[in-house]
């Protein structure tokens, strides 16, 4: 009697696990309609913006000059002047030193809406080069990845995918999770003796085995830039807090006023933190800072190689030096640092650093730097790696599909629905948990489950079409 029971539960315990491994199936593959057409889009505009970065740069760090030429570098006035004489209707808005001794000084112009970046030989003030900045092919590849060139729609549209890529994720490891014998060894070797779909199926789910905890971290490095959960939620409650500053006049804007369009000029954990203030009141005799003496200013904290320093905005606005991976200023995301100066006085009002970030500050430094390739060609070399999986992973589930699609099917030719679903408490959890994580996955789940029931389960000639 024992025996037969054991086996009744054993036989009633795999019968469920069948049901949850075509549920899970069926959500991975509607996941997938949705979710690869944006991964694949990712994948090849961020290759492109690496390896653009690599070779030409985003803000003239490529470009150099003749070493035979160098004998003593001029002040920065007097390259800035040179600049400002070549394009006379431009306004000073930035200093860019040197990445490298034979690298140029590259100085940025306002024109009204057009921001013009002059590189400047730093020994001879001759003009080497002059493009319009935020306007070459890096930058038309970054509207894509970030916005589609749609403008606020693309970004709510890629945080949906971006979000149900972990459904993907957590779908496909269940799926292909080690199960009897030599499981474990089928999850991370291909098997190179299947042929047709079956050959597809096992390199599709090793690759993916392998890129999903990396896949993760460019999915939440990206997110937490996006306009939902990560403007209004994540970055919201890491910010730096302008509180902690003692003794600081504040401006109404935030750090984030120093972006140029959908470029980021700041990083991550001070978008949102309120800019100090520069004061009138505390002009005194001496004569106000210039770009001279806040260059001279940031030699003294240690800045060196590849920084920036802002003029100030506005009456009040205040001199700023920063140097930060994120900008390709350097390689190593610890070593970001913003310091702010009164325009009037020369007082230094605030001085911040990696280690001032709080716990997700830092992980986003960190995370975007590893994102855009930052930090070496170690980084290069993985991101085209993980890229170019990513793009595999997308495009063999397609000829899976297409492989496994049978000719009189329906439009999708989905997997089957189970029947009888026993009560998954393990997935219904997840689902809430993502739901409530990210508000855009929740609010796409009840569009899809509303039309489910409205539509699709009541038109016979609908629900055909799509099964």
């Amino acid at each position: 009697m024992q025996t037969t029971q054991d086996n009744t539960r054993t036989a009633s315990a795999q019968a469920d696990s069948s049901v949850l491994y075509r549920a899970a199936w069926r959500w991975h593959f509607y996941a997938g309609l949705y979710v690869v057409p944006f991964l694949v889009m990712l994948a090849i505009t961020g290759l492109g913006m690496m390896w653009i970065a690599h070779f030409d740069g985003r803000d003239g760090e490529k470009i150099r000059i003749d070493p035979q030429t160098q004998t003593q570098t001029l002040p920065a006035s007097q390259l800035a002047s040179a600049a400002q004489m070549a394009f006379a209707d431009g306004t000073l808005v930035e200093y860019i030193a040197p990445k490298v001794d034979s690298g140029v000084s590259v100085i940025r112009l306002a024109d009204g809406e057009t921001q013009r970046m002059v590189a400047v030989n730093p020994f001879t003030a001759q003009i080497v080069d002059s493009w319009v900045r935020r306007d070459g092919w890096y930058d038309f590849l970054s509207d894509i990845h970030g916005t589609l060139l749609i403008g606020d729609t693309g970004d709510r549209l890629i945080e949906i995918a971006a979000s149900f890529a972990f459904i993907l994720i957590v779908t496909g490891l269940y799926l292909w999770w080690p199960r009897g014998k030599g499981g474990l060894q089928k999850m991370l070797i291909p098997n190179l003796a299947a042929r047709g779909r079956m050959a597809w199926r096992s390199w599709h789910a090793v690759i993916g085995s392998y890129i999903s905890l990396l896949l993760v971290v460019f999915l939440l490095t990206g997110l937490s830039w996006a306009g939902i959960w990560g403007e209004k939620f994540v970055q919201a409650w890491s910010t730096f807090p302008a509180e902690k500053w003692d003794n600081v006049p504040l401006s109404d804007d935030t750090h984030a006023s120093m972006n140029h369009g959908a470029m980021k000029d700041v990083p991550w954990a001070l978008e949102q933190t309120p800019m100090p203030a520069s004061t009138p009141d505390e002009a005194t005799s001496n004569s106000p800072p210039t770009l001279d003496s806040v260059v001279a200013t940031a030699a003294t904290l240690g800045f060196e190689g590849r920084h920036r320093v802002n003029y100030p905005a506005g009456e009040t606005g205040v001199w700023t030096i920063s140097q930060d991976a994120m900008s390709g200023d350097n390689s190593n995301p610890m070593n970001d640092r913003f310091v702010h100066i009164d325009q009037y006085s020369g007082r230094q009002l605030v001085d911040i650093g990696y280690a001032d970030y709080s716990v997700g500050g830092k992980a986003m430094a960190a995370g975007i730097a590893l994102h855009e390739g930052d930090m070496g060609i170690w980084n290069l070399a993985l991101n085209t790696v993980f890229c170019l999986s990513v793009i595999f992973v997308c495009v063999s589930g397609v000829v899976m599909w297409l492989l496994r699609r049978p000719a009189k099917a329906g439009l999708l030719a989905a997997p089957p629905a189970p029947a009888n679903m026993p009560h998954w408490r393990g997935a219904t959890v997840i689902g809430l948990f993502f739901c409530i994580a990210f508000p855009l996955v929740g609010l796409s789940l009840l569009a899809v489950l509303a039309i489910d029931y409205l539509l699709i389960s009541r038109i016979s000639t609908l629900r055909t079409a799509l099964s």
